[in-house]
């Protein structure tokens, strides 16, 4: 029976016994194109890995969004009409101030869909005594059911009790060995309004940021609020937010919802964003130019393939193979040269990414989404189809006379 009547099926057994017949060929492109999937998915995972673990550990210890009241500014009068008046003028210093009526905004954002959590904190500068030694601090009076939600101070407790009010305060584990204090211990706050205050450590957590650390003190709000001189009042309301690359859209909003000041994470750590950024970019850059080495690999090979088959790519035309039977031929080799080797480099990488996890510094996990395999087996079998376009049409375009007298 002749290659037209029995259509598709005659193809894809013709590509395989073509891709049998040059076994070390073969075997060298599926090769190829498995090192070129196996760089793609476990650069990818690596750098996905990576980025959730910095964007973790840096969300971990901060919130979201951070409303602030707006800064204060100096008032000029206008000058009389018809007078030039020239003004130099100094920015003016913030003092410690309260949110206007911060309860309603609260309960205005508890409301929003965008956000997952709301916490009304007060904070200010004070200083922590024991004997001789002072240290600055930085009070953070908070209420602990909703702040937990912004960040889990549980998983960051040392020793002691996640416990605030009632004289008990939690202290970072660098001020605690600075001030050479364990849990049970008495410490003295005292602020710059001439409050002080004596309370007993309750609890000692390690964020694992220097700064907080060694500075923070965690009160609840009526403590810090009484210290600061702030009866009543709030400094920050903190946030979170279900999709955390969309913090500076929905800070623009609820600034604009609350006329008060918005800044997100993002806004914040602009240099951790600009990272991410060329670290996306470069990842990029590298599954960009292994597709381009893996399609040369699998053009070159093709193309071999079409000069050695010529008698018999002349002879199957002469039989009645059409062009376009002929040219699905080797579509359907360069198909299956990126499917084939795509399978073998999604399971080298998966022995990869488990020698990382098992045998790596431990720094950090990484993890292997099956979307990502998906998308390299799509990624390399396309590319393997585009690859064989060029020597599919120069063998479908040669004429069977010529191509049968060659030897």
């Amino acid at each position: 029976m002749s290659l037209p009547l029995r259509g598709l099926w005659t193809e894809w057994t013709l590509a395989v016994a073509f891709l049998r017949e040059g076994r070390a060929q073969s075997l060298m492109i599926a090769v190829g194109v498995a090192v070129g999937v196996a760089v793609i998915v476990f650069i990818a995972a690596l750098i996905q890995g990576l980025q959730a673990n910095i964007i973790e550990r840096t969300l971990g210890t901060q919130a979201h969004i951070r409303l602030l009241s707006p800064d204060e500014v100096n008032r000029v009068l206008p000058p009389p009409a018809g007078t030039l008046q020239l003004v130099q003028e100094d920015r003016r210093a913030q003092r410690l101030r309260s949110i206007n009526n911060w309860q309603q905004v609260s309960a205005t954002l508890d409301r929003l869909p965008d956000l997952e959590a709301v916490s009304p904190v007060v904070s200010g500068p004070a200083f922590a005594r024991r004997g001789e030694a002072v240290v600055s601090v930085a009070l953070t009076g908070i209420d602990p059911a909703r702040y937990r939600r912004i960040i889990p101070l549980e998983q960051y407790l040392v020793s002691g009790r996640l416990r605030v009010g009632a004289d008990d305060a939690m202290i970072g584990k660098r001020l605690a060995d600075d001030l050479g204090v364990r849990v049970g211990m008495k410490l003295r706050l005292e602020t710059g309004q001439q409050h002080s205050r004596v309370v007993n450590v309750a609890g000692i957590f390690e964020l694992g940021v220097r700064e907080l650390d060694s500075r923070y003190v965690y009160l609840d709000l009526k403590q810090a609020q009484s210290l600061l001189a702030l009866p009543g009042g709030v400094t920050v309301i903190d946030l979170t937010v279900a999709d955390i690359f969309a913090a500076e859209r929905i800070a623009e909003r609820v600034g604009r919802l609350t006329s008060l000041k918005a800044e997100s994470w993002i806004e914040t750590n602009a240099q951790l964003m600009n990272a991410l950024t060329a670290q996306s970019l470069s990842t990029n850059m590298i599954i960009v130019f292994v597709a381009i080495s893996v399609a040369f690999g699998i053009a070159s090979v093709l193309s071999v393939s079409v000069v050695q088959r010529t008698r018999e790519i002349g002879i199957l035309r002469a039989t009645g193979a059409t062009r376009r039977q002929i040219l699905r031929v080797f579509l359907l080799q360069g198909a299956l040269f990126g499917l084939l080797g795509s399978v073998l480099g999604s399971a080298v990488s998966y022995l990869l990414v488990w020698v990382f996890n098992t045998f790596g510094p431990g720094l950090f996990y990484i993890p292997v989404p099956p979307v990502l395999v998906v998308a390299a087996l799509l990624l390399a079998t396309l590319t393997g189809l585009l690859a064989a376009a060029v020597p599919a049409r120069r063998a479908a375009r040669l004429d069977p006379v010529v191509a049968i007298r060659y030897v």
